[in-house]
């Protein structure tokens, strides 16, 4: 199958794009990027550009390695990356331990939630908080997450798995970030509850924040989506726009089973 391909995305699996878009770096940018869990070869050459203010969602079946690139980006302890460059609004992540690439503007929602127990809802907001201007408000968090302000005094870990899934993005948020990763942000969840992830997903997305979305649900990150990017065994197989997935059966049929 040909690879359909955005602008300013890969022109081919494990090719570099451009490091201009329009004359001008992309906001954020991937390169040649290769990672390893112990000697497995995860992350095989993925390269792509995001738009500031677009929503990519990074599809493929398990194991194909969305999730290890996304950890790549936040440059996570795991996987191992090898090789490749990762630039954020003219910074090198590459070059950056996790707690760097957090100050430098990327935040990542990881699957498992990570709430610190013994800490209320508000005390694990406050935790995240950069001092003003930088950092969002408590009043501008509970006024996008108005679950949370009923909850504020009610320890993070006691809450609906729903409810921690809001307590994780507003945490995030919470830090005034650049882009956001988030990582199966409907796992777990009943179809009611990813109704009501979605709508708050939809509300983040109207403020314009740079998001990069991995998750099993592909539906329903594709109608989040902007972009869609599909990978299959380590490598970019697909670079489109989210209505080009939706509307192409064998596409979704062959890379992610739907």
């Amino acid at each position: 199958m040909n690879d359909t391909l955005a602008q300013g995305s890969s022109p081919a699996p494990g090719i570099a794009p451009s490091k201009a878009v329009g004359g001008q770096p992309a906001y954020f940018s991937v390169w040649d990027l290769h990672a390893y869990y112990g000697e497995s070869y995860i992350v095989q050459g993925v390269s792509f550009n995001v738009r500031e203010g677009e929503i990519v969602a990074l599809l493929g079946r398990n194991g194909a390695g969305k999730t290890s690139t996304l950890r790549a980006i936040a440059r996570m302890d795991d996987p191992d990356l090898k090789h490749g460059e990762i630039w954020l609004d003219h910074q090198p992540l590459h070059e950056m331990k996790s707690y760097q690439a957090a100050q430098n503007g990327i935040g990542l929602v990881p699957e498992d939630r990570r709430i610190i127990q013994g800490l209320t809802v508000e005390e694990n907001l406050k935790l995240s908080q950069i001092a003003p201007p930088h950092g969002w408000s408590l009043e501008r968090i509970y006024e996008l997450f108005p679950r949370l302000a009923e909850r504020r005094n009610q320890e993070g870990t006691t809450l609906s798995g729903g409810e921690q899934q809001m307590l994780a993005l507003a945490r995030i948020l919470a830090r005034d970030i650049k882009l956001l990763l988030l990582d199966e942000p409907y796992e777990g969840l009943a179809p009611v509850i990813v109704q009501e992830i979605e709508r708050t997903l939809e509300e983040i997305k109207s403020l314009g924040m740079t998001t990069i979305i991995v998750e099993q649900n592909a539906i329903a990150a594709l109608h989040l989506a902007d972009r869609a990017i599909i990978l299959d065994m380590g490598h970019i197989v697909f670079d489109g726009t989210a209505q080009d997935v939706l509307d192409n059966e064998e596409l979704r049929q062959e890379y992610l089973a739907i």
